[in-house]
């Protein structure tokens, strides 16, 4: 955590924290309910990181919704838009699949963070700043 701490500066502090929730199916989201509690629990990380609760920005309209592909994802469309016009700081998600499961999508967004210096954070990854047109991330 002390080394995800260092990675957050004024400057990211100063944008909203998004948080990305989804589950793939509407089955799951009314089987799998321990899931969607962790993601929304994800809310405690932004706060330790330095959020003000005020600044944390939930988006779970895709809620039931493969995450195949962003042409029908509204809320992760919202995201990458968001993400773009220089507004997040960071985004969180319990897992990379969350957020995309076509490498294009998630390739865009990474892009877009490193363009935006804004932070990712998933829960097996841990904190990391997209740093190129190509989407690497530093951990």
């Amino acid at each position: 955590m002390l080394d995800a701490q260092h990675k957050v500066t004024a400057s990211h502090l100063q944008r909203q924290a998004y948080l990305y929730v989804r589950q793939s199916s509407l089955r799951q989201v009314f089987e799998n309910t321990e899931s969607t509690k962790r993601q929304y629990a994800l809310r405690h990380q932004a706060i330790a990181l330095g959020w003000p609760v005020e600044q944390i920005v939930v988006i779970d309209s895709d809620q039931g919704q493969s995450g195949a592909s962003a042409v029908d994802r509204a809320g992760f469309q919202r995201l990458v838009t968001e993400v773009g016009l220089g507004k997040a700081g960071i985004v969180l998600g319990l897992e990379v699949s969350r957020l995309a499961r076509n490498s294009t999508d998630w390739h865009r967004l990474l892009e877009i963070c490193a363009l935006t210096d804004t932070l990712l954070w998933t829960k097996r990854a841990s904190m990391t700043r997209p740093t190129s047109m190509t989407g690497s991330c530093s951990a």
